[in-house]
């Protein structure tokens, strides 16, 4: 009787412990990379690999609710994620990520890291854009351009308004989701710390950038702060160059000033801003890095549709060089908040 006390007792301890949740993984820093082109590690890399390889994210966590399986260095608190291309995966992605009870994102910052099209008149190959603003260039109604007034510089009207820029300004629907405005003391801080970073150089780079008029796409490659527009559309000439650079004056009311544009990064600041609502993180502790992999528009002697038909995942201009330049000036910053994470977990860096 006494032996099958002892064993009831002994299953029962064993069952409350079974049921007792572990403590959630302090995690320092997420590092939010779009897309992948073959395996995490040893092959061709995408813009995932790198920081896997180099930050020593050797812990495979299973995320079923996410696009990709985590990576974790449980030594140092990053964790890589893996969204997939496209606003509705990361937007998916990051608010499976923000609800997961395996982690404890309260002090954790976010860095985007990944690359995109830069406009020649601010940036050149394999530059690496920190951005204030992003801006979303989906939320809108369109017109085709073959049946645009003659008057409208673009088919694209703001969401709610009649003609392309009406003002005033201020969204039928509010501004979340069209614009967000990042911290820009981190900004700043993130910025003064990589601004002198030496990013890869290649004579096909300087070729190519010699095919532009733009001073700006003549420098070797370098760290800048611009704003990014973020649409789920690949979109790629000079003229809508030109919608890019309007749009984020017109949403940022003259503040702002277009760079680089990506894919995906409306969809995470979405969640990412709808999760510091609900309490599981910090909105103030995002940062956006997009890297120069083309221009978003043609060169000279060359149409928009030649041009576009040579941007392609890994024949990029500056493919390679552009994901070493994300990785090298983003490290910096994941190496500082976590090797001073005394400070930098209560109290955030600025500049």
């Amino acid at each position: 009787m006494r032996v099958l006390s002892t064993f009831l007792l002994l299953a029962t301890v064993s069952y409350a412990l079974a049921q007792t949740p572990q403590k959630p993984i302090e995690i320092k820093v997420v590092v939010i990379n779009m897309f992948e082109v073959g395996a995490d590690t040893g092959d061709a890399p995408g813009e995932h690999q790198y920081w896997v390889e180099r930050e020593h994210l050797d812990t495979v966590l299973p995320f079923p609710a996410g696009y990709h399986d985590l990576h974790l260095n449980s030594k140092t608190g990053v964790l890589g994620v893996l969204t997939g291309v496209g606003t509705a995966r990361t937007a998916a992605t990051i608010m499976a990520l923000g609800l997961d009870p395996r982690f404890d994102l309260t002090h954790a910052y976010f860095l985007v890291a990944g690359i995109g099209g830069i406009d020649p008149q601010m940036g050149s190959l394999a530059s690496a854009v920190w951005s204030d603003y992003v801006v979303d260039g989906d939320l809108a109604h369109e017109i085709d351009a073959r049946e645009i007034p003659k008057d409208w510089k673009t088919g694209y009207v703001p969401l709610g308004k009649s003609t392309p820029y009406e003002q005033p300004r201020a969204a039928r629907f509010g501004d979340d989701g069209n614009i967000y405005h990042l911290n820009t003391a981190l900004v700043g801080w993130a910025f003064n710390l990589t601004k002198d970073t030496e990013l890869p150089d290649t004579p096909q780079m300087r070729e190519r950038r010699m095919q532009y008029p733009d001073q700006a796409a003549h420098r070797a490659p370098f760290v800048l702060r611009g704003d990014n527009l973020s649409a789920a559309t690949f979109w790629h000439g000079k003229l809508l160059n030109q919608w890019a650079r309007d749009w984020v004056k017109y949403q940022t009311d003259g503040h702002g000033t277009y760079a680089i544009c990506g894919m995906e990064d409306t969809g995470t600041l979405q969640s990412l801003t709808w999760l510091a609502k609900a309490n599981k993180l910090d909105i103030n502790r995002v940062l956006v890095l997009r890297t120069a992999s083309n221009f978003d528009q043609q060169r000279i002697g060359v149409t928009a549709a030649e041009s576009l038909s040579e941007t392609k995942v890994r024949q990029y201009s500056a493919y390679l060089p552009s994901l070493d330049s994300a990785y090298r000036v983003g490290h910096i910053v994941v190496d500082s908040l976590v090797t001073n994470w005394p400070q930098t977990r209560d109290h955030i860096p600025a500049k």
